[in-house]
């Protein structure tokens, strides 16, 4: 991250998780309640048994002063912090949840322990190697369809997954990976853990995961590998790490145009997230998705 801009953007988003075994999560939620709030931070944090999964933004002295006491509580000491510019109001508020996962996979009786079962750990410098070098992988994109959209890792594969929880039903369409290097990726990390080691447990034998996750990546190795932008759960909705250089991929499923605009299905029923470009959708205005509006029209 250039030094220059964060002299110039006050503001700072930190993307975090750990899985760790957490005995009392509701005594750590009220920590955490009182740090945010002292040091005047909003964004969305889940705590559970399995470990904590959080992102917040705030001023930079504010996020620092976060990281520094999260580095003084012995449960969370060891958590990695993802840093990147900010906005001031990245987020409406202040979320803290206390939830059975971190991360919503649902595996059930299936249910995988990253601190137990998980894949080999990929450095983001080992795999800008592997690029380099030409080595033979797949990359399994594990977010959810429309983040895959916005950009995602040349060449990699979009299982079509809506929510984290589908990857149990889109076992059947990867298994045609069973045997080869596998890599799961995603955002800051979280999801790609859990999903290696669900792949392990599955019987896939050469399974890594991107530690850190593509932001990661992105931030050491801007633009190389990469298309588009990166899908991020706050205001800002994309990310761009290779400045003027910047290609968008994305387009509006109604007219084809480039857009990075993001929209909610008007059926409250699907809610499904798609592209819509403003002359399709203009500003305050919702509309159904296309499959939502192909179901009317045909009806």
């Amino acid at each position: 991250m250039n030094s220059d801009a964060n002299q110039q953007n006050p503001y700072e988003i930190l993307l975090y998780y750990i899985y760790t075994h957490i005995a009392d999560p509701e005594a750590l939620r009220l920590r955490q309640q009182e740090l945010c709030e002292r040091l005047n931070l909003k964004g969305r944090i889940i705590i559970g048994h399995e470990g904590l999964n959080g992102t917040v933004g705030g001023l930079r002295t504010d996020t620092q002063a976060y990281v520094d006491a999260c580095a003084q509580d012995e449960i969370l000491k060891d958590m990695q912090f993802k840093r990147s510019d900010g906005i001031e109001d990245a987020f409406p508020k202040l979320n803290i949840k206390v939830k059975s996962e971190i991360v919503g996979a649902k595996l059930g009786d299936e249910d995988v322990n990253p601190t137990e079962i998980t894949g080999k750990y990929l450095s983001p410098e080992q795999l800008h190697q592997w690029y380099e070098n030409g080595e033979e992988f797949t990359v399994i994109d594990m977010r959810n369809s429309y983040e895959y959209k916005f950009g995602h890792f040349k060449e990699s594969i979009d299982p079509g997954m809506r929510r984290f929880e589908d990857l149990p039903e889109k076992m059947s369409e990867l298994e045609k990976f069973k045997d080869k290097k596998v890599l799961t990726v995603c955002t800051g990390g979280v999801r790609c853990e859990k999903a290696s080691g669900y792949l392990v447990k599955k019987g896939f034998e050469d399974v890594y995961q991107l530690e850190g996750g593509m932001v990661s990546y992105m931030e050491k190795f801007p633009g190389q590998n990469y298309e588009g932008s990166l899908f991020v759960f706050d205001k800002r909705k994309v990310m761009h790490f290779n400045g003027d250089d910047h290609q968008p991929i994305s387009t509006c499923e109604f007219c084809n145009a480039t857009s990075e605009r993001f929209k909610n299905c008007a059926d409250p029923f699907c809610n499904k997230k798609h592209i819509a470009c403003e002359a399709c959708t203009p500003k305050g205005e919702d509309r159904l998705c296309l499959g939502c509006a192909s179901k009317t029209i045909k009806a």
